[in-house]
């Protein structure tokens, strides 16, 4: 196992930039006749993130909506470039990030499968042999060849979660997807995760789910709007977390934060 984490955040922010209408006052009403008034406002979705992941850790990302958990993962998966900073990964990387990303929902489950395996830098041989696989974890039978416009969110998970941890990346990147399956789902996720985390692969995880964050990460990061709040183990975090938001970790919200 190398001594140089997998992941490596430095001092990263992410400003988002975007138009919104102005409700313009009586004068400015007038005087604009006809002309829509907007103005730009920056939204700082990061500010200043630092943190590293070691080899073999499974990482929970756990805050309230809008703190910046699924910035972060799409910075780290390269699908939003920082505002300032810089990201360092060391291995093959595989992201299943918000619902249906990477998903052209006009094409089949098998053709998703292919496009998704190439993007991965799979050969398609090796998308072949492995596609079996994928169809067996993913468990949707016969519409493995209709439209994925026609899937249940349950069955866009499962896929993706299929196609994400099959292709053996050295880092994963999951974001939401655990909490679109059922309870047999969610527990055949679970061993193969514990399977990657066996062969030391690198795990990030964003969950409102605090129970699947306790359960199957070896370490927890907090963020609160766009900063990090605590980084430790995930027990701890959550119980901070918990009390900020000023209720307790009964199994309702545990379940679904």
């Amino acid at each position: 196992m190398s001594n140089l984490p997998t992941i490596s955040v430095r001092d990263v922010s992410l400003t988002y930039r975007s138009n919104i209408s102005k409700k313009p006052n009586i004068k400015e009403a007038l005087t604009n006749i006809g002309r829509r008034q907007r103005t730009t406002v920056s939204i700082n979705a990061l500010q200043g993130i630092s943190f590293d992941v070691a080899q073999g850790t499974v990482l929970g990302i756990i805050g309230a909506n809008g703190a910046g958990k699924s910035t972060l993962m799409k910075a780290i998966a390269g699908i939003l470039p920082p505002t300032s900073g810089e990201i360092h990964l060391r291995g093959k990387v595989s992201a299943m990030l918000s619902l249906g990303v990477g998903f052209n929902a006009n094409l089949t489950g098998r053709e998703n499968v292919l496009l998704g395996g190439l993007a991965a830098g799979l050969s398609r041989d090796e998308i072949e042999s492995n596609f079996q696989a994928v169809v067996d974890f993913a468990d949707i039978g016969e519409h493995i060849d209709m439209p994925m416009r026609t899937y249940s969110a349950g069955m866009y998970g499962r896929l993706g979660f299929a196609v994400a941890t099959t292709i053996n990346p050295e880092i994963l990147l999951i974001d939401e997807a655990l909490s679109t399956g059922d309870a047999a789902f969610k527990e055949k996720s679970a061993q193969r995760i514990n399977e990657l985390c066996e062969q030391a692969k690198t795990l990030v995880i964003v969950s409102h789910g605090l129970g699947t964050i306790e359960e199957l990460c070896t370490e927890a990061l907090w963020l609160n709007s766009g900063k990090i709040a605590m980084q430790g183990k995930p027990d701890e975090a959550i119980e901070a977390y918990t009390k900020f938001l000023h209720v307790g970790t009964v199994p309702t919200s545990m379940e679904d934060f």
